[in-house]
């Protein structure tokens, strides 16, 4: 199967006008759907604000959401919350979803009864609208999925956030459970497979930094051009870096990830950096970063003796839909 970034552009583009606003139609029927199931009382805890702070107030530790947790939704509210999670994650992404929750059952038995799958929160943001821009998250610890719709704009999907602790389970029912093990593996595949002149340009630091430099952001600037361009891989090696990057692409549905990859490949794949820090040997703490001239990926896996991954994606404009709200309004006439 040819990488997302390697199909041709017209392809992509035909694929990408009608699809994104199919995304779109079914984020609406998935979150009235949703909202439309809920008792009055779990749906005003539910229904929050477009405008305001509290749609870019995301995180990704433990800590007091708003929103309805998992947990204080019957079977069937819960369902209808998956149904919506999957308008936006494509199979790796929900997957990769649930096994951040399954972590937290992992974690509950090591550390106690505030570690709880049923804290992931469902957040919708504004009356759901195929006229006006409106939004949902679910969040919770280790993972942050943002999702803003502005009709006739497109869908944005960032900021986008994944986590996993542990890493690689070791003992119990779970062992062996690795749910970001190809964001690990591949990265490491393609550093370990540069010769030593391209190490020495992709390496910039042989400590890794203890955590995403980003962080927790509401805007995430561009950090400073680290590390190895595209254009100076082979044509092996840039197969490689695509096929890394299909894999954060690919958690979102292959509408969405089929629209963002034209769109970085409209940027220039050719700017796109690799960077590593750390040590190259699994189990040593390391980090990564893909940064082209809209976007930052980044991953680091240094903590719990490496055995604790982060990874977020950001985009510069358009994070919360930064860009594709600014559109909007500059076109749509508004009293």
């Amino acid at each position: 199967m040819r990488s997302l970034l390697f199909l041709g552009a017209g392809l992509v583009a035909l694929v990408a006008l009608a699809a994104v606003a199919d995304v779109s139609k079914a984020m609406l029927a998935g979150a009235k759907s949703f909202l439309a199931a809920l008792r009055p009382e779990q749906r005003a805890r539910a229904s929050l604000p477009f405008a305001g702070e509290e749609r870019s107030n995301w995180h990704y530790v433990p800590r007091a959401r708003k929103g309805i947790p998992l947990k204080d939704l019957e079977a069937s509210q819960q369902h209808l919350a998956e149904a919506l999670l999957k308008t936006g994650l494509g199979p790796r992404g929900y997957t990769e979803a649930m096994g951040v929750l399954a972590l937290e059952g992992v974690l509950r038995e090591r550390e106690g009864a505030y570690r709880d799958p049923g804290l992931y929160y469902v957040s919708i943001f504004g009356a759901p609208s195929a006229a006006d821009p409106w939004g949902w998250r679910v969040e919770g610890h280790h993972l942050s999925l943002n999702f803003t719709v502005v009709p006739g704009q497109g869908v944005a999907t960032a900021p986008a956030f994944f986590g996993a602790n542990p890493s690689e389970v070791r003992e119990g029912p779970l062992k062996g459970l690795r749910p970001l093990a190809a964001e690990e593996d591949l990265a490491r595949a393609l550093i370990r497979g540069l010769d030593p002149a391209q190490r020495g340009r992709a390496v910039f630091a042989g400590l890794a930094p203890r955590e995403i430099v980003t962080g927790a952001e509401r805007k995430a600037e561009p950090l400073s051009p680290a590390g190895i361009p595209a254009e100076a891989l082979t044509e092996a090696q840039r197969k490689q870096l695509a096929v890394l990057l299909d894999v954060y692409l690919s958690r979102m549905t292959p509408d969405l990830a089929e629209d963002r990859a034209r769109r970085l490949r409209e940027a220039g794949f050719e700017r796109v950096h690799f960077a590593w820090a750390g040590g190259l040997d699994r189990g040593q703490p390391h980090y990564y970063r893909i940064q082209g001239p809209t976007f930052l990926v980044e991953y680091d896996n240094t903590q719990d003796g490496a055995n604790h991954i982060h990874t977020v994606w950001r985009d510069f404009d358009g994070d919360f839909g930064e860009d594709l709200l600014a559109r909007h309004y500059r076109e749509t006439p508004h009293r």
